[in-house]
């Protein structure tokens, strides 16, 4: 055998394409035992691919026993024998009549591909790879100069006052709420989490045995009077921008809720979620900003303002948590990558991250102008808009007595997908039914499109 032939898919990589195609010929019988495979050369040449990527692939086939290394004569084919296991018999799943391709999906969570600083970027992680730091684990607590810029950044953005010793990096912020959970475990008990609420958190305290106290949310953020009757001194929330419901918690609530942890001698975990895209007014000062004696455990994240992907999140420890969570994870290596660590400090170093943040602010507002104005045009009073002055998405309240099991099918006949919020309430529904749109990955037109495409889903 000289030649193979693949036709290759640019969404994933080549190598990984070679093995499953010469292992489907060799478990298919197509390719016979002792068969003479191609040398790394001329797969390469014959595939247009680099020799590396024809012997990453020949490596993986012949760890997992599919082919043979001869010295000097090259790979041969091992003899397969297909092992039937019998079992549970999947069943092809029917397709749904009518049913078409996803064109617009308001999905919240995603960012602007088009808006990425690329070549900025690029640049600063070309200079991160030739350093010696970059070829190391790294520090536990995250790369000190990153630590030293997101100081530097919460000062300047949210009033913080701290230093990069306080600063932990991770990799995502599930990921510190893991953490936190064991860190704050042995001390606390129950945790009380807005309803609605963020439940991938919820699910995390959930899993270290935390009792939960759902705690409504009102008009001005998490309501104070439930909070105060509940036996919990631990509180999770996200008050500069409340998910999904999009509230902000005014100053006065805001001191009431400093107030409460004092006087409980317990914790409050911020999560600063969306603060940095605010439409209409100034950001009100972090609650980390507003406390002097150290309650509130701060939460920021760079993958809604960034990018996903790049999996950096941190949180500032206030000083009396921050010894024993040292000493508790002393052992416990750093989970966010270095080269992205070091590359977003230079990135932060050279004034990049700020020019992104002011430029997305702008794009992301006129999206959202155009997305609440194209809902409010096309659906009138039949729907109520929330969330519309900050944050990444918006929610329409429907006052027909329809539901999220109808609406939703009926969107995706169209090739719209929207979101429920039903899962972010704990033991209840919305009083009404309530969708999720999220714009920021989707053009101008494309928001335009989509709303065009709900009416006739929703109205005909």
């Amino acid at each position: 055998m000289r030649e193979l032939l693949i036709l290759f898919d640019e969404n994933r990589p080549k190598y990984k394409q070679i093995y499953h195609s010469i292992r489907q010929l060799i478990e298919k019988g197509d390719l016979e035992p002792d068969t003479h495979l191609p040398s790394i050369r001329q797969l390469a040449e014959s595939l247009n691919v680099s020799r590396n990527t024809s012997l990453i692939a020949y490596e993986q086939l012949l760890a997992e026993g599919y082919i043979r290394s001869v010295h000097k004569k090259g790979y041969y084919v091992e003899p397969f024998t297909p092992i039937h296991i019998s079992g549970p018999q999947e069943t092809e799943q029917p397709m749904i009549s009518g049913k078409k391709k996803i064109a617009i999906d308001f999905r919240a969570g995603a960012v602007d591909q088009q808006a990425f600083p690329l070549k900025d970027w690029r640049r600063c992680s070309n200079e991160v790879l030739r350093q010696k730091i970059t070829y190391t684990y790294g520090q536990r607590n995250g790369e000190l100069q990153l630590r030293k810029e997101i100081a530097n950044y919460l000062l300047q953005s949210r009033g913080i006052q701290t230093g990069p010793a306080s600063i932990i990096i991770g990799s995502s912020t599930q990921q510190l709420l893991m953490q936190l959970a064991i860190l704050l475990k042995a001390f606390y008990s129950s945790i009380a989490v807005e309803n609605p609420g963020y439940d991938g958190a919820r699910s995390i305290f959930e899993m270290h045995q935390f009792e939960i106290a759902p705690i409504d949310v009102t008009s001005k953020g998490i309501s104070m009077q439930q909070l105060q009757q509940s036996s919990a001194r631990l509180v999770y929330i996200t008050p500069s921008h409340h998910f999904p419901l999009g509230v902000t918690m005014p100053i006065p609530e805001r001191q009431q809720l400093l107030k409460w942890v004092q006087e409980v001698n317990g914790y409050i975990i911020e999560d600063d979620y969306d603060s940095e895209f605010r439409y209409k007014q100034q950001p009100i000062p972090a609650l980390c900003s507003l406390i002097p004696d150290a309650r509130v455990i701060y939460l920021g994240t760079f993958s809604k303002v960034f990018l996903p992907s790049i999996r950096l999140s941190y949180m500032v420890l206030p000083a009396p948590l921050l010894e024993r969570f040292n000493q508790l994870f002393d052992n416990v290596e750093q989970t966010a990558s270095v080269i992205h660590q070091q590359t977003m400090a230079l990135f932060m170093e050279r004034g990049h991250w700020d020019s992104h943040i002011r430029k997305m602010r702008a794009t992301y507002k006129r999206k959202m102008q155009t997305l609440v104005s194209t809902l409010q045009e096309t659906f009138g009073e039949a729907i109520t808009l929330i969330g519309t002055v900050s944050g990444l998405y918006l929610l329409i309240e429907f006052q027909s007595g329809t539901t999220e099991d109808t609406l939703i099918p009926q969107a995706l006949e169209q090739g719209v997908k929207v979101y429920p919020t039903s899962q972010y309430y704990i033991n209840q529904k919305p009083p009404r039914p309530m969708l999720q749109l999220g714009f920021s990955n989707l053009s101008i037109e494309e928001i335009k499109k989509g709303v065009h495409l709900l009416k006739q889903a929703w109205i005909g």
